[in-house]
């Protein structure tokens, strides 16, 4: 057996230049397989956090009646008393935090143009708004008894010449189904890095926006984030009460739970078809090598060497030069996601014209996700796919005559 390994690496050391490109295309490709799939890993894990984050929570309870389409602010849709349920709410273990929130459609009038916002009423208190606190670029926060400040995201201020410290006009329907407006200082600016979301996203404090909108003491939902967000349905199951919905990250978040679907399907067409290439460069090799062999083979077989260790022989090859490029393929390919792990890779204003939904959403900068799991399950398939067409140029030296191989050129 020992002998055998010595024929197939000395064959490859023989041959450094065919071996060295057939190795570089294996590193490539599973380089390129590597960093592709944890891009699109990264990409749609950051989109779901920013959503969880900034809009869904892990778990949402609505009015039974509630449409989230069309932002209603009807008495029937809305939760009545809410923070009697969120303190009960509160109480059990395992939630990490718990507050209402009363959504609004309204506009913006300035001078020159008026645009159309959600007006988020909400307790700046909660830990739930941290990420919005940590996104401020200027002002600050407006505390829960404010009658008169707002947070606006930077690129709508700047759309529309605004900055700390002036006033805005807001207008908005009602649950009386008229509408209202007033005027409203800004008291800080945020950046989520979301384009679709700071252009669009008003925020004021709870008490002012039920009052603004005559919803009462009503809320349009209560947001909840878990210790452990895994164990969702199950909450979910445990705060279901008549007149009540719960949805789970996961059914506020389908439209992107559907894309990861298709995108992971795609990942897997991309695999094969980038394998499928750099094993047909194995296989080439194999056969040439087969070729060139031939006297080689003939030799070996009249010496007594069996079909099945020629066979053997040149499975050793291609799978020394598989494990090999597989393995410097995995660390090269690990190294760069690492590296965009870290730094990112920002798109800057093109990513803002990404607007395929108002259910997923994307920051300006993209970040790769390393997954162990799927670099060895894309290792393993690499390595099966050219053992596998390596077959056939090792059969086809495993067959030939020792007659026909010694008069061979």
């Amino acid at each position: 057996m020992f002998k055998i390994w010595k024929i197939a690496f000395r064959d490859l050391i023989r041959n450094r230049r065919r071996s060295l490109l057939t190795l570089l295309a294996i590193v490539i490709g599973v380089s390129l397989l590597l960093f592709t799939g944890s891009f699109y890993d990264g990409v749609f894990a950051g989109s779901l956090d920013m959503s969880i984050h900034l809009q869904t929570s892990d778990l949402q309870i609505r009015s039974q009646s509630y449409d989230a389409d069309k932002i209603s602010l009807d008495w029937k849709d809305l939760i009545e008393n809410p923070q009697d349920l969120t303190g009960q709410i509160e109480a059990i273990q395992g939630v990490q935090a718990v507050t209402p929130v009363l959504w609004a459609s309204g506009m913006v009038l300035s001078s020159s143009e008026s645009v159309g916002v959600q007006i988020n009423g909400i307790d700046p208190r909660s830990p739930i708004y941290d990420p919005i606190r940590q996104a401020l670029t200027s002002g600050e926060m407006f505390a829960a008894d404010d009658r008169s400040g707002v947070l606006v995201g930077e690129s709508l201020a700047k759309s529309l010449g605004l900055s700390v410290g002036q006033n805005i006009t807001l207008v908005t329907n009602t649950a009386n189904r008229e509408t209202d407006q007033a005027a409203f200082t800004i008291r800080g600016l945020f950046d989520t890095g979301v384009a679709q979301y700071d252009d669009s996203t008003i925020y004021m404090p709870l008490e002012k926006a039920q009052t603004f909108t005559a919803a009462g003491t009503r809320a349009s939902a209560i947001r909840i984030l878990l210790n452990d967000r895994t164990q969702a349905e199950s909450y979910a199951a445990a705060f279901a009460a008549p007149g009540l919905q719960v949805l789970t990250w996961k059914q506020l978040n389908s439209i992107l739970m559907d894309s990861v679907n298709a995108s992971a399907a795609f990942i897997q067409l991309l695999y094969f078809i980038v394998l499928g290439m750099v094993a047909v460069v194995i296989a080439n090799t194999l056969l040439m090598s087969v070729f060139e062999r031939t006297r080689e083979m003939g030799i070996l077989s009249a010496l007594g060497m069996k079909s099945r260790q020629i066979l053997g022989m040149f499975l050793l090859e291609a799978g020394m030069l598989a494990v090999a490029g597989v393995a410097l393929g995995v660390l090269f390919g690990g190294l760069i996601v690492y590296y965009y792990s870290q730094v990112g890779i920002s798109f800057g204003q093109d990513i803002m014209e990404v607007k395929a939904s108002n259910m997923i959403t994307y920051g300006k900068v993209l970040y790769t996700q390393f997954s162990a799991l799927k670099t060895m399950q894309l290792s393993l398939t690499a390595l099966i796919m050219i053992l596998l067409v390596a077959v056939y140029p090792a059969l086809f030296a495993a067959r030939l005559q020792p007659v026909q191989s010694l008069h061979g050129k």
